[in-house]
């Protein structure tokens, strides 16, 4: 048997409705096209059997039916309900009063018109993760796929430099050719570490004295923190270690940070977080080493005037 050959991808311009119909007019078509179909694929199956077990259907995100759940207006997935102009343009019912309830395309008055039609589309489909080609591979009901994304393990990361809100995303990778380039961070190979923080006027704190080191060793790599901040009226000084991964990976790990001087010394232990936690965050909930600035001065010797204090840590893995 003789099945016909594979057509070829239609690309659609117009209005979602119109685009639907076209879509259901040409199901209809490739319905005895489909038959044949079934049939050489189940004659490939007889003759080979571990044929259809291989291949799968997939959904590719760039499909003309992932574009038409994308509101015109803000490029973001459209729930219902979905708003439908007289003319068939569609847009996210958030973006109705953006546009003072005139289409975007046509501007023509929206009123209350939903695409139901379109609605009931998005329950049938099932759509790839929008961060596949960073590597996730799963496939989820189209209204519970941004829930995944937002938690998604292959989402980019956001840069954990903490001296900018710096608006850079990416892998592990690019995050670390990004920090040596863009924000000139040291990278340091080992699990054992010994900095000294010198600052000419410890008196003077103004929440931005931040300095940054990455660190690799077992095969991952960590950000070791610096950061000087006012808790309440009083500056502090504060050591702690972040983990560029995950969160549940993070915890698999455990390090250790020490800071004294003139016979007298405080230890801290603690998980290394994961840089999807803001650096403020972990500050903020004071997850680290903390000295008083009375201390530091006390631990600097001298004159007090200048802040020289040696932070020492060693980061190792739990069994």
């Amino acid at each position: 048997m003789t099945c016909p050959k594979e057509r070829k991808k239609q690309v659609y311009t117009g209005s979602s409705s119109a685009i639907l119909s076209r879509k259901m007019e040409e199901s209809s078509s490739l319905s005895g096209e489909s038959k044949c179909a079934s049939v050489c694929s189940n004659e490939q199956a007889h003759l080979h059997p571990k044929a259809s077990q291989i291949k799968k259907p997939v959904i590719l995100p760039d499909s003309d039916i992932d574009g038409l759940l994308e509101c015109p207006v803000c490029s973001k997935a459209m729930f219902p309900p979905i708003q439908q102009c007289p003319s068939g343009h569609t847009l996210c019912s958030a973006c109705k009063a953006n546009v003072n309830n005139r289409c975007p395309i046509c501007r023509k008055e929206i009123g209350n018109i939903r695409c139901l039609a379109l609605e009931k589309l998005a329950v049938s489909l099932h759509l790839p993760c929008a961060f596949h080609s960073l590597g996730c591979e799963e496939m989820f009901p189209y209204y519970s796929k941004l829930q995944h994304e937002a938690q998604c393990v292959y989402r980019p990361y956001n840069c954990p430099h903490p001296g900018s809100d710096c608006p850079f995303k990416g892998d592990i990778p690019s995050l670390l050719s990004h920090l040596r380039e863009n924000h000139k961070v040291d990278l340091q190979t080992g699990y054992t570490f010994n900095h000294r923080y010198v600052k000419q006027d410890p008196c003077s704190v103004d929440n931005v004295s931040w300095t940054l080191t990455l660190f690799s060793c077992f095969g991952h790599y960590f950000c070791l923190h610096f950061e000087a901040f006012l808790l309440g009226t009083e500056p502090v000084y504060m050591a702690f270690l972040r983990f560029m991964g995950e969160e549940l990976e993070a915890r698999k790990f455990a390090y250790c940070l020490e800071v004294g001087g003139n016979g007298r010394k405080i230890t801290w232990h603690g998980v290394p977080r994961s840089i999807r936690t803001h650096h403020r965050t972990v500050r903020d909930s004071h997850d680290g080493l903390i000295v008083q600035r009375s201390l530091a001065l006390y631990f600097s010797g001298g004159d007090r005037k200048e802040l020289k204090l040696r932070v020492t840590g060693r980061i190792w893995r739990e069994i």
